[in-house]
């Protein structure tokens, strides 16, 4: 089962901290929120498998500068 590990202000956010997971040897899917024709500017979840949330919340937390 997928989950949502953050919910990135944008689609560029979003694809960075993508990059950054899936770096780490992560698998990962965006999902934007709210109506399709806002374009890049929605939030967008970023989300994991259920067994890499734990690893996937310390990546981000160093990649935020948490």
């Amino acid at each position: 089962m997928w989950t949502v590990v953050y919910i990135a202000p944008n689609r560029g956010a979003a694809e960075n901290l993508k990059k950054v997971l899936a770096a780490e040897g992560l698998l990962v899917q965006l999902r934007p929120v709210g109506l399709p024709q806002s374009g890049d500017t929605n939030s967008v979840e970023i989300l994991v498998p259920e067994s890499e949330v734990e690893e996937a919340h310390e990546i981000l937390a160093a990649a935020l500068g948490a």
